[in-house]
């Protein structure tokens, strides 16, 4: 690509909204997730308060739910098993993987590598549209009449292949499973132009060991995308075979209300392998971006180099192979053969040593550091605590015994989302606090941020960690209410308090909201290099809106690695990447 700064009139459409610019692109998958998490958590308030209170009548919300509040001022029981199928999408894709991925991989692999945008902006800006489409059927598939998709966000058939079996099998299911398809399509358009700018792109002297750690996680996540997202692509196109044209690739043997159906020959089984040979890389996906973000903020924090950089590398290499040869783990309880068992148990907690590794270079670095408690310090931080708790908790459920035993109880829930939900969107939230100057030319609030901070973390823990508990004692997930049972009535008061932690924690996140907008137009105006940081993102012009192009002339020369903090030969305690080696540090070198 030309060192020559793109010169091209632009209107208001090419610009803001059919932009091939990565900045706005990174934009609009930053403010398009952004409202996809009001819809997610919102949807897990109102099923929250169904399990904390399921006696309480909710018929205020009946103009606004219709016939999915029942005339008695309930929670209809199918729409709730919605709710947990669209809060679980919302989330995992449209939140944590396009909100997480599409925003960062887009804004920082050009600017970081110094490359004017992305291999191809048409591909780039096409993968953000179908991106948007994708959201375009996923929300129109929550105003269909028989409801939206109701069979778990894991989508199992029969459930999910039967259109006869739930109100949310019928259009919901097939609305899902379209935008779901036009989702894949966009990662893939993503993770190929991903893929080649770092390949491709990368300015001179930026070696592979000189990229910041941030592109090393973009550049992984992308290939693990391709790798999987179309096996899951695959799963869905047999699922709507068996849906639409009477084919039995999941069916067999299957009656309603006592009538055989004509399915033969096929296996539920099957489709979970296929789901989860996507399910569980995503869990990395999502997670490799979060880490490769707090690994940056971390080491610039902290005004130190991050610890151990090879070896935080071969970790993000080594979790990448394992998390695709780890999917059966999730199917210990479908009558697996225990030896076959054990190998996906032997490679599942062998994760452990790369996770580690990082847990371990994340408090070196912080170790005797001149700690600057930032706003994107805090959530970096925060992360590791989730990252190292949830992990955790994960080597229970890696074990095949333990996991039988607590697979259908919270317990899952509890570690699902503190390892993956609550340490990806503290990754999510570390990267906007930290590259928002670089976006919109503006600071945050910081009162405001650290108001946010603390209900976040004091809130998630609040909710999961007594959620971990009431999983041991045997409690179930998925059900919609628990007074019928006895055996629970001691947890009732803890489910209550569970519930009002999670409203509280859900309105925290409305300070946010404020301040994210409201920063947007009236925040304190950014310096340069906010955060004295070291790579290239920082060199170029801290005019708003940044131009297409990136730099005004001629792309920085690297002539060192991101992390050169606290450097003994420099009097700065930084030392960006394109400042030349001094005589001295030559002499080192050699």
């Amino acid at each position: 690509m030309s060192n020559t700064q793109h010169t091209h009139s632009e209107n208001f459409l090419n610009r803001y909204v059919f932009s091939t610019d990565h900045k706005t692109i990174a934009k609009q998958f930053l403010i398009t997730g952004v409202l996809w998490a009001i819809i997610g958590l919102g949807m897990s308030a109102l099923f929250r308060l169904q399990l904390g209170y399921p006696e309480l009548d909710l018929s205020c919300l009946k103009p606004l739910f219709g016939s999915y509040i029942t005339e008695g001022g309930k929670l209809d029981s199918e729409y709730y098993l919605a709710l947990i199928t669209m809060h679980g999408t919302i989330m995992v894709f449209f939140v944590l993987t396009a909100g997480l991925s599409g925003t960062f991989s887009n804004l920082l692999i050009p600017l970081q590598l110094g490359a004017r945008d992305m291999a191809s902006g048409f591909l780039n800006m096409l993968s953000y549209w179908a991106f948007f489409l994708s959201s375009v059927v996923m929300l129109a598939s929550l105003f269909v009449e028989l409801g939206p998709a109701s069979a778990g966000w894991t989508i199992y058939p029969p459930l999910s292949a039967l259109p006869q079996a739930i109100g949310g099998s019928g259009l919901g299911m097939t609305l899902w499973l379209f935008s779901m398809a036009l989702f894949i399509a966009s990662v893939l358009l993503g993770g190929i132009n991903y893929i080649t700018t770092i390949m491709n792109l990368r300015t001179k002297g930026m070696s592979f060991m000189r990229m910041p750690l941030t592109i090393w996680s973009f550049l992984l996540a992308a290939i693990l995308g391709l790798i999987t997202f179309p096996v899951l692509l695959s799963a869905a196109l047999l699922l709507i075979f068996d849906r639409s044209f009477g084919t039995s690739f999941y069916l067999s043997d299957i009656y309603i209300a006592g009538e055989a159906l004509h399915h033969t020959g096929g296996s539920p089984l099957l489709f979970q392998h296929l789901f989860w040979f996507l399910g569980h890389p995503e869990v990395y996906i999502v997670m490799l971006p979060a880490l490769g973000i707090a690994s940056e903020v971390i080491s610039v924090h902290s005004r130190k180099p991050i610890f151990g950089h090879k070896a935080m590398i071969g970790s993000l290499m080594l979790i990448s192979f394992l998390s695709i040869v780890v999917w059966a783990h999730h199917m210990f309880v479908s009558g697996m053969n225990p030896f076959l068992g054990s190998v996906f148990m032997l490679l599942t907690l062998l994760i452990a040593i790369p996770s580690s590794v990082k847990t371990f270079n994340y408090l070196a670095t912080l170790w005797r550091g001149n700690i600057r408690f930032s706003l994107p310090m805090l959530f970096a931080i925060g992360l590791v605590s989730f990252f190292i708790s949830g992990g955790l908790t994960g080597l229970l459920l890696g074990n095949a015994v333990l996991d039988i035993v607590l697979h259908d109880t919270y317990f899952v829930v509890a570690h699902f989302h503190i390892v993956m939900g609550a340490a990806s969107s503290f990754g999510l939230l570390t990267g906007i606090y930290h590259w928002y100057p670089k976006l919109f030319g503006r600071m945050l609030n910081e009162r405001l941020g650290y108001i946010h901070f603390w209900i976040s973390f004091i809130g998630i823990y609040a909710v999961f960690i007594p959620l971990h508990f009431v999983g041991l004692a045997g409690f179930p997930r998925r059900y919609y209410a628990f007074t019928n049972f006895d055996l629970f009535d001691s947890f009732t008061d803890l489910n209550a308090l569970v519930t009002i932690a999670a409203l509280v924690t859900f309105l925290g996140q409305v300070v946010f909201l404020f301040n994210f907008f409201h920063s947007m137009f009236y925040g304190r105006k950014a310096p340069p290099n906010p955060w004295e940081a070291n790579t290239l993102e920082w060199t170029t012009p801290s005019a708003k809106p940044l131009s297409h192009g990136n730099w005004p002339g001629d792309i920085p020369e690297v002539h060192r690695w991101p992390y050169d903090y606290s450097h003994p030969l420099h009097k700065e305690d930084f030392v960006p990447q394109h400042i030349p080696l001094s005589p001295k540090e030559k002499e080192k070198s050699e």
